[in-house]
C-alpha cells in the first residue's frame, strides 16, 4: 500500500502547442507521477471546452468575480437544443498515445454548464428541456472517458464554493448537487468508483473567488455527491486542522479523499518536507488507507492564465510527489 497522489488537471499552457501534450506527459512521467493528465493543453478552458465551435451563444453570461478584482464571464445560451460540441474523450486519447502510465481526465461538472441557461428563459426551449439535454451530454462526456480507459474521471466543481457566496442559503448548491447526481446515478457503483469530484475556492491569475467561504457550509452537500473520489483544496486554508476535523466528521462511509498539499495560487514552491508534514497532519484525522494527495487546484484552468510558470508548476508537483512518499515512509505504508 502507498498514498495515491494525483494532479487535479490543468497546467500552464506550453509555448510549443504542437508538442504540448507529449512534452507535458513526458515531463510528468519523468517526475515519477504515477498518474498523469494532458494538463488541459488543448482546452480553451477547463469549463467551456464542450462549447468550442458552438453557435447560439452570447458573451454576456454569468460573471465570476475574483478577490483581486478581475472577473471571468461565461457565455449565455440563446437558443436550443444544447449539445456538447467537444467531448473530453478526445483529450484523453491524445494523452494515452504518449503516456506509459495511467491517464486521468477532468471534465466540467454539469452544474457549471447549467449556468449557461439565461434567467429570462429561451422561447421554445424550456429550462427543463435544457437540463435533460445537459444531463445526456454530461453522461456521454464521462462515459466516453471511462470506456476509453481513463484511470479516473474528475468533475470540476469549482462553482460549489462560489455558489455559497452568491446564495448563502445553500439552495443553489443543493440544486447543483442534485443535478450532478442525476448524471452520476446513471453509472454503476463500479463505474462511480472511478469518478471523482473536485472542489476549490477558484484559482486564476493568482487569485481566488471564494476562499472566504467556510468549508462548514460546503461539506455536507459536497459529500452527497455519488462519486468514489473526493478532491479537496486544503493547502491554501488558514486553519487546516479545523477543515480536516470537519472532513473526518462528515466523510462518507466509502470513497478516497485527496487533500491538497500544494497551493497553485502561492508563487512560493513548497518543500518536500512541508508536504510531508501536511500529509502527516491529514493522517491524524483521516484513515491512511483512504487518504490521497493532490494540488489544491489546477494550475491554469484558463488558457490565458500566465500567473504561474510551467517550471514553478512542475516544481510544486515534484514537491507533492516527494513529500507524499516521505509521509508514506514515515507512516510505514
Amino acid at each position: 500500500m502507498t498514498i495515491p497522489s494525483e494532479l487535479i488537471g490543468s497546467l500552464p499552457r506550453s509555448a510549443d502547442s504542437a508538442n504540448a501534450v507529449k512534452e507535458t506527459v513526458e515531463r510528468l512521467e519523468a517526475l515519477g507521477s504515477p498518474v498523469v493528465t494532458d494538463g488541459d493543453q488543448a482546452k480553451p478552458s477547463a469549463y467551456t471546452y464542450p462549447l468550442d465551435g458552438a453557435t447560439g451563444l452570447s458573451p454576456d453570461g454569468i460573471v465570476i468575480p475574483f478577490a483581486d478584482g478581475h472577473t471571468r464571464q461565461l457565455p449565455a445560451l440563446t437558443s436550443g437544443p444544447f449539445r456538447y460540441r467537444v467531448h473530453a474523450e478526445q483529450y484523453l486519447r491524445a494523452a494515452q498515445k504518449v503516456a506509459t502510465v495511467p491517464v486521468k481526465q477532468s471534465v466540467v461538472a454539469p452544474s457549471l454548464l447549467s449556468l449557461l441557461y439565461p434567467a429570462n428563459g429561451i422561447d421554445g426551449y424550456s429550462r427543463e428541456a435544457f437540463l435533460d439535454d445537459l444531463v445526456d451530454g454530461a453522461e456521454a462526456d464521462i462515459r466516453g472517458c471511462l470506456e476509453a480507459g481513463a484511470h479516473a474521471v474528475q468533475l470540476e466543481f469549482t462553482e460549489a464554493r462560489l455558489s455559497l457566496k452568491l446564495d448563502p442559503s445553500g439552495q443553489v448548491l443543493r440544486d447543483f448537487v442534485e443535478l450532478d447526481n442525476r448524471v452520476l446515478e446513471r453509472f454503476s457503483e463500479t463505474e462511480r468508483a472511478r469518478i471523482g469530484a473536485h472542489t476549490d475556492p477558484g484559482a486564476d491569475q493568482g487569485s481566488t473567488h471564494s476562499l472566504d467561504v467556510d468549508y462548514a457550509e460546503l461539506l455536507p452537500s459536497f459529500f452527497q455527491l455519488k462519486v468514489g473520489n473526493f478532491y479537496l483544496a486544503l493547502a491554501g486554508e488558514a486553519d487546516q486542522d479545523r477543515v480536516l476535523s470537519m472532513i473526518a466528521a462528515q466523510l462518507p462511509a466509502e470513497g478516497q479523499v485527496f487533500v491538497g498539499v500544494t497551493d497553485p495560487v502561492d508563487p512560493r514552491v513548497e518543500t518536500a518536507e512541508e508536504v510531508r508534514d501536511r500529509v502527516l497532519r491529514a493522517a491524524q484525522y483521516l484513515p491512511a488507507d483512504r487518504l490521497g494527495t493532490c494540488d489544491d487546484s489546477g494550475f491554469a484552468s484558463f488558457a490565458d492564465d500566465l500567473s504561474t510558470s510551467r517550471d514553478v508548476a512542475f516544481a510544486k508537483i515534484k514537491a507533492r510527489l516527494e513529500g507524499t512518499a516521505l509521509a508514506a515512509e514515515a507512516l510505514g505504508i
